[in-house]
């Protein structure tokens, strides 16, 4: 296995989110934002410079963090739009070899909601599209439980990858967004195990009538995040454990840090106590 974290949360600039998985002694990065725009959107121009600095620090890219079919692009959204993400990113995954891109699979429009029976016939159609471009294109589409109509349940999730039936569609398995939707995050993931692909690591406790989950370092929420890197680990699991602190700055809600050191700090600090997570499980096993 090995470690890599979406890099954005440890600062904006590539050089930040570099030295920062350096600092780690990490060789793999999950690119999202930088300079606060998605790695799947940047120029030509922007694409070269980063990857030249990421290939000059010996790192390797584990999964470009998309944003096709995520939080902001509801299922009544132009399907176009993401369609054009993924035909732009395929090329530059292949030259990077990066195998995974993050996707979610649509929430439904909170101002003009479809039947849930559209929603799900909507999303399955679009996501066998996209997952014929990523076959077709030698990628893979890691398929997140989060936002959208896969990410509802375990049940929806598989039903997602049954009906697309497609070897380039398979699961990021999140460990703390099943906190935030009230879901048990030990039944979701043994429910989704056998199409685990990659794995974020993102913990978050809730208290009885809060409105909102507060995020929180791994392993100090019930997101089971001991136990499911210990059975992966125990299963021979060879993948990738990948951050995602939401601490400092959580992107969907726009919450920004405090300052740079900030988020440099508890990405860094989250990262090693992960670490200690793995080393913990392996002593164990």
């Amino acid at each position: 296995m090995f470690f890599s974290g979406i890099s954005d949360e440890a600062g904006q600039t590539i050089e930040r989110q570099i030295q920062a998985h350096q600092e780690l002694g990490w060789k793999h990065l999950e690119l999202r934002l930088v300079d606060g725009q998605n790695f799947t959107q940047v120029s030509d121009a922007k694409y070269d410079e980063v990857r030249a600095k990421i290939d000059d620090a010996g790192l390797q890219v584990s999964c470009f963090g998309s944003a096709i079919a995520n939080w902001a692009r509801p299922i009544t959204c132009d399907p176009d739009i993401d369609i054009e993400d993924l035909r732009r990113a395929i090329p530059r995954m292949r030259q990077m070899n990066v195998p995974f891109i993050r996707v979610m699979s649509y929430p439904n429009d909170k101002d003009h909601p479809v039947s849930d029976d559209q929603w799900r016939k909507e999303a399955i159609s679009r996501m066998k599209t996209l997952a014929k471009m990523a076959e077709d294109g030698g990628i893979m589409l890691a398929h997140e439980n989060c936002s959208g109509w896969g990410g509802l349940s375990a049940e929806n999730s598989n039903i997602l990858l049954a009906e697309v039936n497609s070897p380039a569609l398979k699961v990021v398995f999140d460990t703390g967004n099943p906190v935030s939707y009230g879901q048990d995050a030990w039944d979701y993931y043994r429910a989704v195990y056998p199409d685990i692909v990659y794995v974020h690591i993102k913990d978050a406790k809730r208290a009885p009538g809060a409105e909102k989950e507060e995020y929180c370092y791994c392993g100090d929420g019930p997101g089971y995040v001991r136990e499911i890197v210990g059975d992966l680990l125990s299963r021979g699991y060879d993948g990738g454990f990948s951050i995602e602190p939401h601490l400092a700055a959580i992107i969907h809600t726009g919450q920004q840090a405090n300052s740079d050191e900030q988020l440099y700090r508890t990405y860094t600090e989250y990262g090693r106590r992960l670490m200690r997570i793995v080393e913990e499980a392996k002593a164990r096993a």
